[in-house]
């Protein structure tokens, strides 16, 4: 592997090792609301893109109106609402199995986009081997998340959010993929830009929306915490995510990056075994597997 391929390969890590992050975030301020945890985070990025955005040639600092407009509609599949439908989903039913459907990404963006000489059977064996996974963590958590004294509902409502973030990220990943090819001409970091400013205006209409106050921020018990979680998501988790990304995807396959996606999910595992304080159960170890061993399935058949 070229020295280009392993920079590549060493920041596709670390976008996932930061993506990991938001998983537990929500868990380590439960005081606060799911939208301010959300809201918070992408007004940082909005912040952080804003500025970045001053650095750069005037000639191509701002977009035109078509592209703002697609930066906008993008940003709320991929960041804003992507991101409000983890948080709550996480709520209901925990860290884990949010963070294995959400793992599935590279799979569905295959399945979804694949050439059309890549027949469907070839996925068939990565698809199956993820289902397996997700089903086995499923009920390995499904005990443990109060099912049995609160009659399923809010388990299950996490787990139907935790799908619809999977679908409107995916759909982020597809539309943006296609719009990028569309437009050459258009610089990765400025589209970057461009799009955390998008998310940071959405943010606000929706912390605004939600009646959230800064005098409310301080009665918290956890503001400080919130406040240092709202700076790491939204400079590390966000814009240092996003410009890693951008450098794998200049670097690798689409292929090879659909695989590094895989760290964001084990990276999230991670970091909730440690925030819980214990090792994997059999099952999880087990789950967890499988799920590695269908990404890597589905993307051999990729490619």
């Amino acid at each position: 592997m070229t020295r280009r391929s392993l920079a590549g390969v060493a920041a596709g890590l670390a976008a996932g090792a930061l993506w990991g992050l938001v998983f537990v975030a929500p868990r380590m301020v439960g005081n606060f609301g799911m939208v301010d945890i959300a809201a918070a985070r992408f007004l940082v990025f909005g912040a952080v893109a804003g500025l970045a955005v001053a650095t750069r040639p005037a000639t191509r600092r701002w977009p035109s109106g078509r592209q703002a407009a697609a930066a906008l509609a993008l940003s709320v599949l991929g960041f804003t609402g992507y991101y409000v439908l983890l948080a709550f989903a996480i709520e209901g039913a925990g860290t884990a199995v949010p963070s294995l459907i959400i793992g599935t990404i590279p799979v569905w963006m295959m399945l979804l986009g694949r050439p059309a000489d890549l027949a469907l059977r070839a996925l068939v064996p990565g698809l199956a081997l993820t289902a397996a996974g997700i089903g086995l963590m499923v009920a390995a958590a499904w005990p443990q998340s109060g099912v049995e004294a609160a009659g399923g509902a809010g388990f299950g409502w996490g787990l139907l959010l935790a799908l619809l973030a999977m679908a409107s990220w995916t759909a982020f990943g597809l539309l943006n993929a296609a719009w990028l090819r569309r437009h050459p001409e258009v610089h990765a970091a400025d589209w970057a830009n461009w799009l955390g400013i998008a998310t940071g205006l959405g943010a606000a209409v929706l912390w605004l929306l939600a009646g959230s106050s800064h005098q409310a921020m301080r009665a918290q018990p956890n503001g400080g915490l919130f406040v240092l979680l709202a700076l790491a998501g939204g400079i590390g988790s966000s814009w240092l995510a996003t410009v890693l990304w951008n450098v794998a995807s200049q670097r690798l396959s689409a292929s090879l990056c659909g695989q590094l996606i895989v760290s964001e999910t084990l990276f999230a595992l991670l970091y909730a075994f440690m925030w819980d304080g214990r090792w994997p159960l059999a099952t999880e170890w087990v789950a967890a597997l499988l799920f590695v061993l269908g990404i890597v399935a589905s993307i051999k058949a990729h490619r």
